[in-house]
């Protein structure tokens, strides 16, 4: 049973820096590309950003790109966000998210964690 679970959520002063953290179990993580969403009030989930398998690939919303990066780390089977220049409208949920390689879907998400950044 895949288990994907997010930390490192909070609230931040415009400007400031987030990093969040997703722990997988149950998978075999290297086989899985990861993805971060997130799910503002009122707005439609948007997709955040992407990493492949071997972290070779990475893929950014315009909104973020430049301020925010993902990484992985295939031994502890976690990957990560880091968010810098943070804005009010990058208050959401966020969430990450897992897809094998080689589908087209995420299949397995996390539960997400709160992001709120203040003005």
């Amino acid at each position: 049973q895949v288990q994907l679970v997010e930390s490192g959520g909070g609230l931040v002063q415009a400007g400031g820096s987030l990093r969040l953290s997703c722990a997988a179990s149950g998978l075999t993580f290297s086989s899985f590309d990861m993805g971060w969403f997130r799910r503002a009030p009122g707005k439609e989930r948007e997709h955040v950003g992407a990493i492949s398998w071997s972290g070779g690939s990475t893929y950014y919303a315009d909104s973020v790109k430049g301020r925010f990066t993902i990484s992985r780390d295939n031994a502890k089977n976690t990957v990560y966000l880091q968010m810098n220049s943070l804005k009010p409208e990058d208050t959401a949920v966020y969430y990450c998210a897992a897809r094998e390689r080689g589908n087209d879907v995420y299949d397995d998400w996390g539960q997400g964690t709160q992001v709120t950044v203040s003005s």
